[in-house]
């Protein structure tokens, strides 16, 4: 209906707008996967909320947290949840790039070597404790996650879509481990801080887990969508609204990392299209077909944490990236 258009009188001439988009199925999709994870995963909701918009905006996930908070468990159901290939990486100091990407074997048959393909040709890929493994392995990631190909021999070998990477990693433990560097950061959409669950959550946990036997039975899930849906969703992702204001309103929070005087570097255009293409996910899962400020203020926060670095000075004084960002964000004026 005409009246639930946004900023109706700046859009009038807006031809792109007066086609709504039905976004039914997209809500449908999501909230039952939502609806399933949440009574297996309890606590969790805003994990599993940015997990499905990852999908969504074609981007990779870096779950932070200490063990024990399902982040994991999180990303095996979401795998499970989708009619794709999924493969685990554990991520060992003695991990070698060909050991995720593949190598050249010998086949004495044809006399020739032959490309034996990795765990990294999948679909949905999780990497358990990503800053386990050296710099030479970290980055042989950094082509298959911004480019969707993998090279090797001279040979470049596409990704099936969808390819989304999972990884997780241990903010506390840092014995034996190798810093992810920002570049290696960057190509991650969202970086998720997982914390403890509340007290009510953990007991419900408890009553679940008890009741169950004491197991979780992740076959239990069942395939609730497909890779053709995941291209269609997009599709329709790609086509939700962005007024004028909201992507000055994108540009501004960005800007501000750049010349805050907590923050040495700031975040590059990518964030700011990172920004742009989540908040759609956004809107899209929530039957919006248009971005609003709060779809810009929920993503803004994990989209820019990683990719800011602060002044040695808030470092030593113990500031966190998040509450910097915040504080930016709570700063600029709202677009009306």
């Amino acid at each position: 209906m005409e009246e639930n258009l946004p900023n109706e009188s700046a859009n009038n001439n807006d031809s792109s707008f007066k086609t709504r988009i039905d976004l039914s199925e997209i809500q449908q999709a999501t909230q039952q996967i939502k609806t399933k994870l949440n009574s297996i995963i309890i606590g969790q909701e805003q994990m599993i909320d940015l997990l499905l918009i990852a999908i969504l905006s074609d981007g990779h996930v870096l779950i932070e947290g200490v063990p024990g908070v399902a982040k994991t468990l999180t990303a095996k159901l979401i795998a499970h949840s989708i009619s794709v290939d999924f493969s685990r990486i554990q991520f060992t100091p003695d991990l070698m790039p060909s050991d995720i990407i593949g190598t050249a074997v010998f086949n004495p048959k044809t006399v020739d070597f032959e490309f034996r393909k990795g765990p990294l040709f999948s679909n949905i890929i999780l990497i358990d404790e990503i800053n386990r493994s050296p710099a030479k392995t970290q980055a042989a990631l950094f082509e298959v996650m911004e480019e969707h190909q993998i090279t090797s021999d001279g040979t470049t070998y596409k990704m099936t879509e969808p390819f989304l990477v999972i990884a997780t990693q241990n903010p506390l433990e840092q014995e034996g481990t190798y810093r992810l560097p920002e570049a290696q950061l960057d190509r991650f959409l969202f970086k998720i801080e997982v914390g403890y669950p509340s007290e009510d959550a953990e007991k419900q946990l408890l009553l679940n887990f008890h009741q169950q036997k004491n197991k979780i039975d992740i076959s239990a899930v069942d395939k609730m969508l497909t890779s053709n849906q995941i291209t269609e969703f997009r599709e329709k992702v790609n086509q939700v609204h962005a007024d004028e204001n909201i992507i000055a309103y994108i540009a501004k929070i960005v800007g501000a990392t750049r010349s805050d005087a907590a923050i040495f570097v700031g975040a590059s255009p990518r964030a700011s299209l990172a920004i742009l293409k989540s908040a759609m996910a956004h809107a899209a899962m929530n039957g919006k077909d248009f971005i609003t400020p709060d779809d810009v203020k929920f993503i803004a926060p994990h989209v820019l944490k990683h990719r800011i670095i602060l002044t040695p000075e808030k470092e030593m004084e113990g500031a966190l990236p998040h509450e910097i960002i915040d504080r930016l964000i709570e700063k600029i004026e709202i677009p009306r």
